[in-house]
């Protein structure tokens, strides 16, 4: 994919109707500072059109970045920071909920997992939501140039294990230091939208 033109289109709060842009939409979703906002940096490669942040929990609202007018990159609002009151994750729970449930446009998720550690028990209901909602997420497994290459395959076997993961279910290690994994990402990106793939990176 190249990229001619990223935004920041579209901020839902919790009161906000879901938007009906009629793009392809892709979302991720992951818990605080798993790397949401430096991935889809990457991916759109601008520096800092996703505001990131040592803060967990600071992606309050449902943020659509618009793609060379053609799809959205949903950023959903981090999980499981203990920080937040219980009514705060609830209210952003039932906003993801409602995002899941409402978007006409939606085509995929991406969950986004700490290559480093074993899935949280928010992890495991993330993934087993998404699924209920009815899509199949991919996993994205972040923070890869954290591990030693020889620790790669044995975590992410993990990651695999700690989610029961649905057989097939496609798992991309991810640096948002080297860059490793993006294409991929993309190109998935497009297949599930009906992007052209491109020729360029």
């Amino acid at each position: 994919m190249v990229i001619k033109s990223a935004v920041l289109d579209i901020v839902c709060g919790i009161t906000s109707k879901i938007p009906d842009t009629g793009l392809p939409e892709v979302a991720f979703a992951g818990k605080s500072n798993v790397g949401k906002s430096s991935l889809i940096n990457g991916l759109m490669n601008r520096k800092a059109l996703a505001r990131t942040s040592a803060q967990p929990g600071k992606t309050q609202t449902i943020n659509f970045y618009k793609i060379n007018d053609e799809l959205d990159l949903v950023d959903l609002p981090g999980y499981g920071y203990a920080r937040v009151t219980p009514a705060e994750k609830e209210k952003w729970g039932k906003m993801i909920e409602n995002y899941l449930h409402t978007s006409h446009n939606l085509k995929a998720v991406f969950l986004l997992i700490d290559i480093r550690h074993d899935p949280s028990a928010n992890d495991r209901q993330m993934y087993e939501w998404i699924l209920h909602n009815g899509y199949e997420p991919i996993i994205i497994a972040t923070k890869l140039d954290k591990l030693k290459r020889s620790q790669v395959q044995k975590n992410l076997k993990a990651i695999r294990e700690g989610l029961q993961l649905r057989k097939g279910t496609t798992v991309i290690p991810y640096s948002a230091e080297t860059k490793q994994g993006r294409d991929e990402i993309w190109e998935l990106i497009e297949a599930l939208t009906g992007g052209e793939p491109s020729e360029e990176a």
